[in-house]
């Protein structure tokens, strides 16, 4: 597939997963469109899957495809805020991502909803 068709499908893919996240956060954030996988490009899953993470700003819900590959981000928030998110979304019918670690942006990064459960 060629780059450009990759953008354009995982684009549509990515934005569903952005509404998901927008109708249970408030916000929801486009974050990867295509992956890379020995050496070529594919667009991102059309499944959805959840976690959470920890970044320097803050807990971040995230929706992944199957790989891990990250498609939508809420802001980042309290851990309480996040695990709410999380929950709401797992609620409305998306798995959690059964990994333990998600790739955002150039970042691998642990999923951390398991850990941070009070």
């Amino acid at each position: 597939m060629q780059y450009f068709q990759a953008v354009q499908q995982g684009k549509q893919r990515a934005s569903k997963s952005q509404m998901k996240m927008f109708d249970v956060a408030g916000f929801g954030m486009l974050t990867l469109t295509t992956k890379k996988i020995n050496g070529e490009f594919f667009p991102v899953g059309e499944e959805d899957f959840v976690a959470v993470i920890n970044s320097p700003e803050g807990y971040v819900a995230i929706i992944a495809d199957k790989d891990g590959f990250t498609k939508a981000q809420s802001k980042a928030v309290e851990k309480k805020e996040a695990l709410t998110i999380y929950n709401k979304l797992r609620e409305s019918g998306i798995p959690e991502y059964p990994e333990n670690k998600i790739q955002i942006w150039s970042e691998s990064r642990p999923t951390v909803q398991n850990e941070i459960l009070e």
